[in-house]
């Protein structure tokens, strides 16, 4: 299993969200997970309002237009989120500061990091635990580019 880990995002939900319209864009399925109902709410409000133009169908996995969503949001066992053909190719967006249950039964897993350092720790932690179930692992630097960086 493919998992990538995005460092540096200034702002994680942005990030997470910017992502999840991609994703929607490329025609792709996207599970967020967060067992923190209070950030997966924040999440949520920060979907209808990224701007002014863009729309990324989202609702709650326990939905009855879960179905027919593109991007589900959970707060339960993500591998409950999705009939496990449908899971298989779809993708797994963890806001979580643990490592979302269930995960395996996804084609793809998706981290986002920002600069700070309790949530730095935390990813850390996820980091060994995929690295210890031998996952593929991917690092990305994403925050601002500096004067610095070439």
């Amino acid at each position: 299993m493919r998992i990538d880990f995005a460092f540096g995002a200034p702002d994680r939900l942005r990030s997470a969200c910017q992502t999840a319209c991609k994703q929607h864009q490329a025609g792709l399925r996207l599970v967020v997970y967060c067992s923190d109902g209070a950030r997966l709410a924040a999440f949520d409000r920060m979907l209808w309002a990224l701007d002014d133009i863009s729309f990324v169908p989202h609702v709650l996995a326990n939905d009855p237009l879960a179905p027919d969503t593109p991007v589900l949001l959970t707060a339960a066992d993500p591998a409950d989120a999705l009939p496990a053909d449908q899971a298989a190719q779809a993708w797994l967006l963890n806001l979580d500061d643990d490592c979302p249950p269930g995960y395996e039964v996804y084609a793809r897993l998706l981290e986002f990091v920002s600069g700070d350092a309790i949530d730095r720790q935390a990813a850390r932690q996820r980091w060994r635990v995929y690295q210890a179930a031998g996952h593929d692992l991917h690092s990305h630097d994403i925050g601002p580019v500096s004067a610095n960086r070439p």
